[in-house]
């Protein structure tokens, strides 16, 4: 049993920190990394790979995040805007390193570590996907770091997470239990502008809570007998017109 990570840089702009951050893998212990419509790798991504140039060429290229995350039981996006209002939770709440390094001790399962563009870092879209956020705390003076830098900063810190016997939950069960959960917000007519934030919500809570794979299937178990209920009172209530 083991704790993974998998760095995934979202549409690199430049390949000399393509190369710089396959360095700065090499350097705290990490190997696996995937492109998303990464910029053309040549001779400059080699040369600031320096002696990582194996992590840069085993590097798994992609044409979308879906497939970069796929079997990844935690998706944690990194972003140097945090948020502040706390009714939107597209932001926040934002953990720093070494937070999250205490918080993923002694589970087991494979955790994707996602970074933005340079230049724009992710849409609003991208960052409704993440299960948790991630930021480094820097200077208000200049606040954005360098990717590769960023990298090496979380790296560090993760760098001696250990993992332990607790499975976190399979991402496919995770997702059926996010779907079920909009099933029953539809169900109980919840209203349809609060529907969106409260599903963002609900990911974000889950997230920091690390499901394990017997959580989920007791959530949903809870969730079908809702359902049941709810059923349940709608055919008493028609029973009821009828009988009038």
């Amino acid at each position: 049993m083991s704790l993974n990570f998998r760095v995934v840089l979202v549409e690199p702009l430049y390949q000399g920190n393509v190369g710089s951050v396959a360095r700065a893998m090499k350097n705290f212990g990490f190997s696996d990394l995937v492109l998303v419509n990464p910029c053309s790798l040549e001779g400059e991504a080699r040369a600031m790979s320096s002696h990582a140039r194996d992590v840069l060429e085993g590097a798994t290229i992609t044409s979308s995040i879906e497939d970069a995350v796929a079997g990844a039981n935690l998706l944690i996006g990194t972003t140097g805007i945090t948020g502040s209002k706390f009714d939107e939770h597209i932001r926040i709440p934002a953990h720093v390193p070494r937070e999250m390094k205490e918080l993923l001790e002694g589970y087991t399962g494979t955790i994707a570590l996602l970074f933005g563009r340079e230049d724009k870092g992710f849409t609003k879209d991208e960052l409704c996907m993440m299960d948790m956020i991630l930021t480094i705390p820097t200077s208000e003076i200049y606040p954005v770091m360098n990717l590769s830098h960023a990298v090496a900063v979380i790296l560090y810190e993760l760098s001696d997470v250990q993992a332990g016997e607790t499975p976190l939950a399979d991402p496919f069960d995770t997702k059926l239990l996010m779907e079920h959960f909009s099933q029953v917000l539809e169900n109980i007519d919840y209203p349809a502008h609060k529907k969106e934030k409260t599903e963002l919500m609900l990911k974000r809570i889950f997230g920091r809570a690390r499901l394990i794979p017997r959580e989920v299937q007791t959530l949903r178990g809870v969730l079908r007998r809702i359902q049941r209920h709810l059923v349940s009172d709608k055919e008493n209530l028609s029973d009821v017109y009828t009988k009038y």
